[in-house]
C-alpha cells in the first residue's frame, strides 16, 4: 500500500463482502485486522480477495512481518541505488549545461534514452501499477502525479529523440532527467519510511527478547529444568538471585529483592516475601525463592506490554499528506485542460503538432516535481537539523505532527527525574555529621543495594575517609549492620531498630517530614541511641523546570504520571512546576490517560524512558522517549531525545511549526507556477522548452526555500546554559 486510498480501496471491497462483519487496515504498520464469519468463509478466501486488489497479503506473524520489512527495505535500497547510478550523468549534464559547460556524451540523445527507460519503467513500475489501481478505484494519488509527470517527461522526450528534432550538444527538447529525478527522489522517500517503520517494530521483538526461554520448576521435590512453553499454572518454580522471573505469580516461601524498574520504571528495587506478587520479565535480585506460576503465556503482565504497543500502532490514524489531497483535484483538472487544449487548437487552427505542443506544454508546466520536491525537501532539512541538535525524528509524519502539540504528558522517573536515588538529607542526633557519614558508608560498601551505593557515592563525592567496617549482616527488608572500630551499627527501618533495641521516636517527626517530600528514609542507630537519619530520594533533573516553563509556552497543559505514591509524586511535579498528576498509575494504565485526553480534544505528546511507557508513547500522537532510557522506549518513540534534556522536547515543536510553516511556502511555490504558467501554455504563449525551464525554476524555487530552514536553530537548555 502507498497512501489512504489503498487502504481505503481494501476496507471498501471487503466490508462488502458477506461473511466480514468488520475490517481495519492501517497504512502505516500494514495490518489489516478483520473480523468475520468462520461459517461463511475462511482465511484464504480474505486473502484471495485482497490479491485480486492487486496487493499481497498473509496471515500476520510477528517473525514474517519482521522478515518481511526487512526484505522490502533492503529492496527499496537496491532500487535507489541503482536509480540514482543511473540518473546521474544526466542530472551531472544538465546542471553543467546551467555554467554553459557542455559534454557530449552526456548530451547525446541515445545515451539517455537507454539510461531513463530502465528507471522508467523497471524502476518505476510500481508507480504505473498503484497509480492505475488508483484510477480504477476513482482516487487518483500521488502515484498517479509520478506516473503522469514522468511519462509526460519521458515520452515527450523519446518523441524528439525519434523524431530526429534533438539538437547535437544540447539538452532541449529532452526531459529524461526530469522524470529520472523525480522517481530517484521518490524512492529515497519511501526507502527512509521503510527503514523507519522497521525500526518502530523493533520495539515489540525487543519486548518479546525480554521473557525467559526457561525456568526451574520443581517436580516432586525436586528441581528441574524446562521450557517456558511447558510451565502451567499452579507450578511451583525456583528462582534464584540474578536471574528473570519466567512467568507473572506468587512467592510462596523466602525473600528477596526484585528489580521492576523494566515493568514500573521506578529505580529502587522492590522487597517482597510471601504472599507478594511478581511479574514476567523482573529481575531477582538477592534472595532465592519458590513461587507459583499465576499468569502464563499470553496473559503474563509483559504480554500484555507487547499486546498494547501493537494495538497501539495499529490504530494510528494513515498520515493523509498534503499533496495526496491536492491530487484528488489537481490530476483530473489538469488532463481536462489539456485535453481541451489540444482540442481547442485543433479546432482554432487545424494544425495537430501545434495542438499536441501546447497539450503537452501544459502537462510539462504540471508536472509534478515541486509538487514532490515540497514536502520532502523540507522534511529532510527539518529532520536533518533536529539531529544535529540532538531530536532524532523517525519519520516526516511525525514532524508533520509535533507542532499540533497541545497537551505533554511528562513520565516521572527517569524523564523529570535523573532517574538514580541520590543522599538528599543527612541528620545527625547524637553524633557528629562527619561521624555519622563515614560510618554508615562504611557499613553500606559491603551491599549492593541501589540506595547503598547512592550513600557510598555521597560520601565519595564529600571525600569522607572510611573505617573498616566488619562483621557485616543483612536482613531483606529490614536493614544492615557492621562493626566499626568495636562499635556496631544498624541501618534501616523502624522495624530494623526495634529489633535491635534503639528507640528512634525523638526522629519520628522529623522523618515524617522527609517521607512526606517523596524521599526514603533510613535510622541509624548504635550503642541503644539513635544516632540520626538518612534520606534517600530520585532528584529533578536540571532541565525539567525550565522545560515545562517552555511547553507552557507554547500553549500546552502540562501532566505528570507516575506509579509512584501521591507524596513523592506532589513533590517532583510542584518543583518542576507542574500542577497536573496522575500517581501510582500502573503501566496498562499510562496508555489510558492517554487515551482520556485525547478524547477530551488535545493532541498529546507522551516523554518516558522505560519499558513500561512503551504502550503510551505509541498510544500518543508523537511519542517522546529519552535517550538514557530502555532500547524498546526508544524504538517505541516517534523522536527519540538523543541527550536526557527535556527541553528537547519544546525545541522539537518549535522545529516542526517551523518546518510546517516551509513546507506551506513549498506548496504555495510548487502551484504558483501551475496557476500562472498553465493558462500561459493553454494559450499557446509557452513552448514545452519554456514550459520545462518553469517547472524546473519552480523545483529550484523550492529547493532553495527549504534550505533556508538551516538557519533556524531550536531553543534548548544547552543553548541558555
Amino acid at each position: 500500500m502507498t497512501c489512504a486510498a489503498c487502504s481505503g480501496r481494501i476496507e471498501r471491497v471487503l466490508k462488502k463482502t458477506e461473511g466480514i462483519t468488520d475490517i481495519t487496515v492501517n497504512l502505516t504498520t500494514g495490518i489489516a485486522a478483520v473480523q468475520y464469519d468462520e461459517t461463511i468463509l475462511n482465511i484464504s478466501d480474505i486473502i484471495s480477495k485482497i490479491v485480486k486488489l492487486g496487493f499481497e497479503a498473509e496471515i500476520f506473524t510477528e517473525e514474517h512481518s519482521q522478515d518481511y520489512e526487512k526484505k522490502e527495505a533492503k529492496y527499496l535500497k537496491t532500487e535507489l541505488i541503482l536509480a540514482a547510478v543511473l540518473t546521474a550523468p544526466l542530472l551531472l549534464g544538465m546542471i553543467l549545461s546551467w555554467f554553459g559547460i557542455h559534454i557530449a556524451f552526456l548530451h547525446n540523445p541515445w545515451l539517455q534514452l537507454i539510461l531513463a527507460t530502465p528507471v522508467q519503467f523497471g524502476i518505476g513500475r510500481r508507480f504505473y501499477k498503484h497509480g492505475f489501481l488508483a484510477i480504477k478505484a476513482l482516487s487518483p494519488n500521488m502515484d498517479v502525479l509520478i506516473a503522469l509527470g514522468t511519462s509526460t517527461a519521458y515520452f515527450f522526450s523519446l518523441y524528439h529523440v525519434l523524431a530526429g528534432k534533438t539538437i547535437p550538444g544540447s539538452m532541449e527538447g529532452l526531459y529524461f532527467e526530469s522524470s529520472m529525478t523525480i522517481i530517484t527522489l521518490i524512492l529515497l522517500g519511501k526507502y527512509l519510511e521503510a527503514h523507519a517503520k522497521s525500526k518502530t517494530s523493533e520495539a515489540i521483538y525487543k519486548l518479546i527478547e525480554l521473557q525467559p526461554q526457561t525456568a526451574t520448576r520443581i517436580e516432586n521435590g525436586t528441581e528441574k529444568t524446562v521450557a517456558l512453553a511447558e510451565i502451567e499454572t499452579g507450578d511451583l518454580l525456583r528462582v534464584r538471585p540474578g536471574e528473570k522471573i519466567p512467568v507473572d505469580g506468587t512467592i510462596i516461601s523466602g525473600n528477596s529483592t526484585v528489580d521492576e524498574s523494566m515493568l514500573t520504571g521506578e529505580s529502587l528495587p522492590a522487597d517482597k516475601g510471601p504472599e507478594d506478587t511478581i511479574f514476567c520479565a523482573t529481575i531477582n535480585l538477592t534472595g532465592s525463592f519458590t513461587m507459583r506460576a499465576d499468569k502464563i503465556g499470553r496473559d503474563t503482565t509483559l504480554s500484555q506490554i507487547i499486546k498494547l504497543v501493537r494495538n497501539a500502532q495499529g490504530k494510528k490514524a494513515p498520515i493523509q499528506k498534503i499533496a495526496d489531497k491536492v491530487s484528488a483535484v489537481f490530476v483530473p483538472t489538469i488532463l481536462a485542460v489539456a485535453l481541451i487544449t489540444f482540442i481547442g487548437w485543433l479546432l482554432f487552427s487545424g494544425d495537430m503538432t501545434k495542438a499536441l505542443l501546447n497539450a503537452i506544454s501544459v502537462l510539462v508546466i504540471a508536472c509534478p516535481c515541486s509538487l514532490g520536491l515540497a514536502t520532502p525537501t523540507a522534511i529532510m532539512v527539518g529532520t536533518g537539523l533536529g539531529a544535529e541538535h540532538g531530536i532524532l525524528i523517525k519519520g516526516g509524519e511525525h514532524l508533520e505532527t509535533a507542532h499540533k502539540l497541545n497537551a505533554i504528558i511528562l513520565d516521572k522517573t527517569g524523564t523529570i527525574t535523573k532517574g538514580t536515588p541520590a543522599v538528599t538529607d543527612l541528620i545527625s542526633i547524637n553524633c557528629e555529621s562527619d561521624t555519622l557519614l563515614s560510618s554508615v558508608a562504611a557499613a553500606e560498601t559491603y551491599s549492593e543495594h541501589p540506595l547503598a551505593r547512592a550513600i557510598c557515592r555521597f560520601a565519595t563525592e564529600q571525600k569522607s575517609n572510611l573505617p573498616l567496617a566488619e562483621d557485616f549482616c543483612s536482613e531483606t527488608g529490614m536493614g544492615i549492620s557492621a562493626s566499626i572500630q568495636g562499635q556496631v551499627w544498624f541501618i534501616g527501618t523502624r522495624r530494623w531498630m526495634k529489633k535491635n533495641g534503639i528507640p528512634y521516636e525523638e526522629a519520628e517527626q522529623q522523618a515524617g517530614f522527609l517521607e512526606s517530600a517523596g524521599k526514603t528514609v533510613m535510622f541509624v542507630g548504635s550503642g541503644n541511641h539513635l544516632m540520626g537519619l538518612v534520606a534517600v530520594a530520585d532528584t529533578i533533573k536540571e532541565s525539567s523546570a525550565e522545560a515545562v516553563r517552555q511547553l507552557k509556552e507554547l500553549g500546552c497543559e502540562i501532566y505528570m504520571v507516575t506509579g509512584d505514591n501521591p507524596a513523592a509524586a506532589d513533590y517532583i511535579a510542584k518543583a518542576a512546576g507542574i500542577q497536573h498528576v496522575f500517581a501510582q498509575v500502573l503501566p496498562n494504565n499510562k496508555s489510558a490517560k492517554v487515551t482520556e485526553l485525547k478524547k477530551e480534544g488535545y493532541i498529546v505528546g507522551m516523554a518516558g524512558d522505560g519499558i513500561n511507557d512503551a504502550p503510551a508513547l505509541s498510544t500518543a500522537d508523537i511519542g517522546f522517549a529519552m535517550g538514557g532510557g530502555t532500547e524498546v522506549a526508544i524504538e517505541s518513540a516517534d523522536i527519540t531525545l538523543m541527550r536526557d534534556d527535556l527541553t528537547l522536547i519544546p525545541a522539537a515543536i518549535r522545529l516542526s511549526k517551523k518546518t510546517m510553516r516551509k513546507i506551506r511556502q513549498n506548496l504555495f511555490w510548487a502551484f504558483i507556477y501551475n496557476s500562472i504558467g498553465v493558462p500561459f501554455a493553454a494559450f499557446g504563449f509557452l513552448n514545452p522548452i519554456l514550459a520545462g525551464a518553469a517547472m524546473a525554476f519552480s523545483s529550484v524555487s523550492v529547493i532553495t526555500n527549504s534550505l533556508l530552514l538551516k538557519r533556524f536553530r531550536p531553543e534548548t537548555h544547552k543553548n541558555n546554559a
